[in-house]
C-alpha cells in the first residue's frame, strides 16, 4: 500500500495519540522523537512491501503460461508469493478479520 508522506505523518500522530491515552504506556523519550521514529518505521515497512509487490509481480509474469492479472489464479499466486516474500524478509503479514 502506498501512502503519501502526509498520510504517514498523520498516521504517526494517531499512533502517538493512542499511546498517550493508554495508561500502561510511559514515555522515556519526548513524543515528537517517538513520532518521528514511527514515521521512519512506517516508511521502511512500506518500502519493503513495495519491493515484495514488485518481486511477486515479476515472478508471476515469468511463469511459463500467461496468467492474467485479476484472474483467480493470479490472485491466488499473488497472495501465496506475497506471503512468502514477507516471511523471507522477516515482516509478518497482518490479517484483518
Amino acid at each position: 500500500m502506498r501512502l503519501s508522506r502526509e498520510k504517514t505523518v498523520r498516521l504517526s500522530h494517531r499512533v502517538i495519540d493512542f499511546l498517550v491515552s493508554s495508561p500502561s504506556v510511559d514515555f522515556v523519550e519526548d513524543r515528537d522523537t517517538i513520532r518521528q521514529e514511527i514515521v521512519t518505521i512506517l516508511i521502511s515497512l512500506l518500502k519493503l512491501e513495495e519491493q515484495v509487490d514488485t518481486e511477486v509481480r515479476a515472478k508471476i509474469a515469468s511463469q511459463k503460461k500467461e496468467i492474467l492479472e485479476g484472474s483467480e489464479e493470479w490472485d491466488i499466486l499473488y497472495r501465496k508469493y506475497y506471503s512468502e516474500g514477507l516471511k523471507r524478509l522477516g515482516v509478518a503479514e497482518i490479517h484483518a478479520h
